[in-house]
């Protein structure tokens, strides 16, 4: 039985500017039809690592393919198998957004090509302004011509570098729309953002990077279980925890009481020990796990091993 090719592989991959080790010696594995997340602070070597992978960075050493296409030795059809959405709004003054998606269209030597192209300017609502210039549209209306640049040539990996940075609720609402039926339909999707309830939601998989390397590789289920928790927050009118919840609880600063609680039967017995005190709640909420509870706290360990899950 034959072992799918991986969408994404990079090994062992490091790049040096002077004194500063950008990646230092990343290993990951993004397999075809996943949602992928990479994750991590700024200066943490993301974009570094997606120029790599597009060819516009050449790492000291280690090796990267897209579907098994190596970045370096078969640069042409690496490419034409990746799409990049970059962090940096970038764009000709001089075209229009359809004459822009065209000119994309021709480096990749395709002809023909109008029909999809009026699909992405339909599905990124930008038909409106397909005669409209560049220098035109609005900051959220170029970022959604760099989305359809990236998809112009119908890539089977993408990768979305913050692409909801500073965009209104409609156009993330849009492009996640757009994105989830891509992947639907196959396209395997690498994502970086600050937005971790993005990632959460969205990706199967989550990469974190901190200085340069991996330090936390696993599913989204399984970080959340290993770092996160599910709790009873209480604020109380009058009276005290009792013993029984005091001991596994935290006090937060907006003097919220945080108890632990793995399903809804412990809330229920949560509940029925504090009517039993005579302490009366004026405010409850359950709060799920969250990945920003799980990313501060891994950013936070002084020192993590890369490790890559099984």
């Amino acid at each position: 039985m034959s072992v799918a090719t991986a969408a994404v592989e990079v090994r062992d991959t490091s790049k040096r500017y002077g004194s500063l080790r950008a990646l230092d010696g990343v290993s990951l594995t993004v397999e075809q039809g996943e949602f992928f997340a990479l994750l991590g602070p700024n200066g943490a070597g993301k974009t570094t690592l997606i120029s790599a992978l597009g060819g516009l960075v050449r790492p000291d050493s280690g090796r990267l393919r897209i579907l098994g296409r190596d970045v370096a030795t078969e640069y042409g059809e690496a490419r034409r198998l990746l799409g990049i959405v970059p962090q940096e709004v970038v764009f000709d003054p001089f075209f229009s957004v359809r004459e822009t998606l065209e000119l994309q269209s021709g480096y990749f030597g395709l002809r023909g090509n109008r029909a999809w192209i009026d699909e992405l300017l339909e599905r990124l609502a930008l038909g409106a302004k397909a005669d409209a210039n560049m220098r035109s549209l609005s900051g959220g209306m170029k970022r959604r011509v760099m989305v359809a640049q990236a998809l112009v040539h119908r890539p089977p990996v993408i990768v979305l570098d913050e692409p909801t940075a500073g965009v209104d609720v409609e156009l993330r609402q849009t492009l996640w729309h757009f994105v989830r039926e891509l992947n639907a339909a196959g396209h395997t999707i690498v994502l970086t953002t600050h937005y971790l309830e993005e990632a959460q939601h969205l990706c199967s998989r989550i990469a974190m990077m901190k200085a340069g390397r991996i330090v936390a590789l696993d599913s989204t289920r399984r970080l959340l279980a290993a770092f996160s928790e599910r709790v009873l927050r209480v604020k109380l009118e009058s009276g005290d925890l009792p013993e029984t919840l005091s001991r596994g609880a935290t006090l937060d600063t907006a003097g919220w009481h945080r108890i632990p609680v793995e399903n809804a039967s412990q809330v229920e017995q949560a509940l029925a020990r504090l009517r039993e005190s005579g302490a009366e709640v004026s405010h409850l909420e359950v709060a799920e796990p969250e990945l920003e509870e799980v990313f501060v706290k891994i950013m936070a360990r002084t020192e993590a091993p890369s490790r890559e899950a099984a």
